[in-house]
């Protein structure tokens, strides 16, 4: 039989083979409203190795850290509208957008350490939260950690009535709102981004939030006095866009699904050792005082917030709050 060599077929076997290696890769862009060395900026890039390594360049990760693309209340209508693919943000802003589950999250003393909330965010009652997020457009694949939320000013805080009158900075959360009330402070909600700049010049006299962005946003060079409260847990969801992701080819959505659950442990770990190391530098640094109340003082600040657990548990769901509750009694 006689071979097929002629110029024609050549040219479209090379065209082919050309096409394949010019075959565009998948980009996903990965935007986060926080630095790139805090826990979740480090995992963001550690998903992104993961992906592209195993993916074989099939998948390209852009990561988008400090709100370079989208503020705070612009990153998650921006997700929905396909502009960018994957966010992890802070687990209360969903609560405006209908989901007031994930406002668990919030509520003040609630979680007393990482291990209960573990028992609830990789268990059952984790999977039922990220499930609620296919109604909004967005398919949610983990729980990532960022320590214990913490109150700061330019006056020691040392027990509630300290906080009375004070301007303090929230994320855009009816939970958080309700703790500064009842501590007797006035809540001022303001994108992260911006808080630095509102400390230096006084438009807030203090802020609400954990350790690790306390240090690597800086605002700890604009805040004398931090009280280790310890008052509510702070944690994202990761998130991609639904439709996006149920586009990918089969054996890329398992790939992505592997790099995320091992992201997800490394976030976590590093979550827990930036907590430990921020306070360290912090103290070093001689421009903040990190303060450690005493049982007597916690007793207070638990007290002072009893109240807003109480005002939330309707908001939230009772269903939703004891099945939490009994995911940390296990």
């Amino acid at each position: 039989m006689k071979k097929l060599t002629s110029p024609l077929l050549m040219a479209t076997l090379l065209l082919g083979s050309q096409a394949v290696l010019a075959a565009e890769p998948i980009v996903i862009k990965f935007s986060h409203v926080v630095a790139a060395d805090t826990p979740k900026g480090r995992a963001a890039e550690y998903f992104k190795k993961l992906a592209e390594e195993r993916t074989k360049g099939r998948v390209k990760i852009q990561v988008y850290a400090n709100s370079q693309l989208y503020k705070d209340k612009e990153e998650l209508e921006a997700l929905q509208m396909g502009s960018v693919q994957m966010l992890a943000p802070i687990t209360s802003k969903f609560g405006p957008m209908g989901l007031k589950e994930f406002e668990l999250f919030d509520v003040p003393y609630l979680f007393h350490t990482e291990d209960e909330v573990h028992k609830v965010t990789r268990g059952p009652v984790g999977k039922t939260l990220l499930q609620k997020l296919e109604t909004r457009g967005m398919k949610g694949l983990a729980f990532w950690d960022n320590g214990f939320r913490v109150f700061s000013a330019n006056k020691p805080l040392k027990v509630p009535a300290d906080m009375k009158g004070l301007k303090i900075r929230i994320n855009s959360s009816k939970i958080n709102q309700s703790i500064i009330q009842a501590a007797g402070g006035l809540p001022q909600t303001m994108a992260l981004s911006e808080v630095y700049q509102a400390m230096q010049t006084g438009v807030v006299d203090g802020g609400d939030g954990n350790l690790s962005n306390l240090y690597t946003q800086k605002q700890y060079e604009v805040q004398k006095y931090v009280v280790n409260s310890k008052h509510s847990y702070s944690g994202y969801a990761v998130v991609v866009n639904k439709g996006f992701w149920d586009k990918l080819p089969a054996d890329v959505r398992g790939i992505l699904e592997g790099a995320i659950q091992e992201a997800t442990v490394y976030n976590d770990t590093m979550a827990e050792k930036d907590t430990a190391d921020a306070i360290a530098k912090m103290r070093a640094s001689g421009k903040t005082q990190v303060y450690e109340p005493t049982a007597a003082e916690k007793a207070l600040w638990v007290k002072a917030l009893e109240p807003v657990q109480n005002e939330v548990a309707a908001r939230i769901g009772l269903a939703t709050l004891n099945a939490a509750k009994q995911a940390m009694a296990k």
